[in-house]
């Protein structure tokens, strides 16, 4: 299976970034074929709604999501959004990202997905948005939800690394 990870933290080394490390070494020891594309750090732009693509087509956007991104979730057959959990909701690079899938909407219909997220709150509130968010995006693009890692209560990657979320990370993507 070929697998496009989504990471949307500007934290290099944060604990979202350690949710996608321990997936992706998942995925790898079943034999997927995985490709990393960290939003955060790439020349990335917002929708801006023009509909040149049509829906299918290329975004007026040239960026790294056009050029880079793009390709690979076209012939991704899984896609993973690793992000944190800001106010509630997935990190704005992620949204961006999100926002972009508009223009090939049709040909992204009907993959695989996951979501793993970290945040360092954990109230009953915490995961109740981005969860809802992504169950919607999950069904209007009729994707397969293949799982998700949801991790409250981890603020650092010190913390996150004591826990039994890396572990749950790495056990989705083995067993995919």
């Amino acid at each position: 299976m070929k697998i496009a990870v989504i990471t949307g933290s500007p934290h290099k080394d944060g604990t979202t970034a350690l949710l996608a490390e321990r997936f992706i070494e998942g995925a790898q020891s079943a034999g997927h074929e995985v490709y990393r594309f960290n939003a955060a750090f790439e020349d990335i732009h917002p929708c801006l709604g023009c509909d040149r693509c049509g829906m299918d087509g290329d975004c007026i956007q040239n960026d790294a999501i056009q050029n880079t991104l793009m390709p690979q979730l076209l012939q991704a057959d899984l896609i993973a959004l690793v992000t944190p959990v800001y106010f509630f909701a997935m990190t704005a690079q992620i949204k961006t990202i999100v926002d972009r899938f508009y223009s090939r909407t049709g040909r992204l219909h009907g993959k695989k997905s996951v979501l793993l997220t970290a945040a360092g709150s954990d109230t009953d509130l915490t995961m109740r948005a981005i969860a809802s968010h992504y169950d919607t995006l999950v069904r209007y693009m009729e994707w397969d939800d293949s799982g998700r890692v949801l991790a409250p209560g981890c603020p650092t990657r010190d913390v996150i690394e004591k826990t039994d979320y890396p572990n749950q990370a790495y056990n989705l993507g083995a067993n995919l």
